[in-house]
């Protein structure tokens, strides 16, 4: 197998390469740049580039393409003067690479969000739910992007994943390890709920689903129950031995987000044990081995 992974700049891309590496499985990576850091085999790609896109894939020929380049600022999307790029990026991006898998007759992952979804109640969110809502334009435009795939090809993984974390780029746990250093006390917001997603564990599912052909739309973090941004504060502040405060706050409280952030942010994940694919370990044991690979 051949699989063609974008974006492996950012945190999850780097760690799909990883694991297909780990596997003896041969892939070639993309990014704007093609700077590989001499890790893995790059090409330079922008996905917004129909012609590009054409033409490397052409010339590669992929089993599979998993797909994690996206914008993915949130707030800055928010831009009027950057929606048309986040689009361009998001949609029209993913729109080129699924053409492309179709022609090729490649497996396709694509990798969405639960932004897809109102984020309100309490109930977690399926995977085949259709009721979409996005809040903010980012939300928008990722689901912009699961239409692009859902309506081109039949061989996909459509993923959505929430509050991730991992080694190769800026995240929720560094953050809140910088700033528990520097203040006594840190206010964290308690009316969102989730559950974080560790890019390793992450990389190892992908790579499961692009070995089978179980297709379709999937829910994907690490278990260990639902928690606030303000429990996984707490938590990383136990394991990394820090001693300041957690103050929770609402969101209205908390005040500086431009887009609206979801409430509920439940993925229900039952559909990957039916289909046969190995949950990912839990949060806990996640963070635990991403500060010690801080470390390392």
């Amino acid at each position: 197998m051949k699989v063609f992974v974008t974006g492996v700049s950012g945190q999850l891309g780097r760690d799909v390469m990883l694991e297909l590496e780990k596997r003896g499985i041969e892939a070639i990576g993309s990014d704007r740049s093609g700077d590989g850091k001499g890790e893995f085999k790059v090409v330079s790609l922008d996905i917004t580039d129909r012609e590009g896109v054409e033409r490397t894939l052409s010339e590669i020929k992929p089993d599979a393409i998993v797909h994690c380049a996206a914008w993915t600022n949130v707030d800055g999307a928010e831009d009027e003067k950057m929606k048309p790029i986040v689009k361009k990026v998001n949609v029209d991006g993913t729109q080129n690479i699924a053409d492309m898998a179709k022609e090729l007759g490649a497996k396709m992952v694509y990798i969405s969000t639960d932004y897809v979804f109102n984020g309100k109640g309490t109930e977690p969110w399926q995977p085949d739910d259709k009721s979409y809502a996005p809040q903010n334009y980012y939300g928008e435009t990722k689901l912009g992007g699961e239409l692009a795939v859902s309506n081109t090809i039949d061989k996909y993984f459509i993923v959505r994943i929430a509050w991730v974390f991992g080694k190769n780029g800026k995240n929720f746990v560094d953050t809140m390890l910088r700033v528990g250093a520097e203040h006594d006390e840190v206010r964290v917001v308690d009316d969102q709920i989730g559950t974080p997603t560790y890019c390793p564990d992450l990389a190892r599912l992908l790579v499961d689903m692009i070995e089978t052909e179980k297709y379709g739309y999937y829910h994907a973090t690490n278990e260990g129950g639902y928690i606030s941004w303000a429990d996984f504060t707490k938590e990383i502040f136990k394991q990394a031995g820090i001693k300041s405060k957690v103050v929770p706050v609402t969101t209205e409280e908390y005040g500086v987000s431009i887009a609206a952030r979801p409430k509920n942010s439940r993925l229900d994940k039952s559909k990957l044990t039916e289909n046969g694919f190995a949950l990912l370990p839990t949060w806990q044991d996640a963070l635990s081995r991403y500060l010690a690979s801080r470390e390392s």
